[in-house]
């Protein structure tokens, strides 16, 4: 383990990562993105933007899957996340790789997945107070890649039917909405998540099929803290 790094427990059949001391470091969007994933033993999955590998890992500690793929442009978070890989004994099954996924034509030499995660950067660049740190940055802000540009990413690897689940601020549904249409990737599925049941809503995950029929559920909202500012029950059971 290098000095600038941590190594952290998620507490999933033994599974550990290594993050940045300094910079982005996942937080609980992250854990209610890969507890919303549908996925099955059958399936393989594409994470974009991956960053330090938490949604691959833990969807790793949760689910059956078959082959999961990080896709990521910074290569020091890539090859922190493939040290993450071997560590836990998952090479071959969770594996990651340097790519900026706007190079469209690169990602067509790639396999198509049934399953696509993504934490985007939630922030239009220029927009809001950007952070010192260069990792930070690009993971909060849209300085690498657009919404655009991880849609279509999204439409240009899944299989025909396949789906994306994203999570994203909420005063973003519209234009992930508008997005998804526009990239024929069909919203199917919107679950909101709130701090406190008197607050608004301050993020949203979001399932998408890519060619699929135009019906959308909405589920029960995700709330976070209970009156007494302790984990209210739904979400100490995706903590479980």
């Amino acid at each position: 383990m290098n000095e600038d790094e941590t190594l952290d427990d998620l507490q999933i059949k033994g599974i550990k990562i290594f993050q940045k001391k300094r910079g982005f470091r996942f937080g609980m969007d992250a854990v209610l993105l890969a507890n919303f994933v549908k996925i099955l033993k059958i399936h393989n999955s594409i994470d974009l933007c991956s960053g330090t590998g938490i949604i691959p890992f833990i969807i790793a500690g949760k689910k059956e899957y078959k082959k999961i793929l990080g896709l990521e442009i910074q290569s020091d978070l890539v090859e922190m996340a493939n040290r993450s890989s071997k560590l836990n004994g998952l090479q071959g099954r969770v594996d990651f790789l340097e790519c900026d996924i706007r190079d469209l034509e690169y990602l067509k030499t790639l396999p198509k997945a049934d399953v696509i995660t993504v934490n985007p950067p939630y922030k239009v660049n220029n927009s809001g107070i950007l952070n010192d740190n260069e990792a930070d940055r690009i993971s909060r802000h849209e300085i690498l890649c657009t919404l655009e540009e991880v849609i279509l990413a999204s439409f240009t690897l899944l299989k025909d039917d396949g789906r994306l689940f994203m999570v994203n601020r909420a005063d973003r549904i519209a234009d992930v909405i508008c997005m998804m249409r526009e990239y024929r990737i069909e919203p199917k599925t919107i679950q909101f998540v709130q701090s406190k049941r008197s607050k608004e809503a301050h993020l949203f995950l979001i399932e998408g099929q890519k060619y699929g029929g135009k019906f959308l559920r909405i589920k029960p909202t995700l709330v976070i803290y209970d009156e007494n500012s302790n984990y209210t029950s739904e979400i100490l059971e995706v903590y479980k």
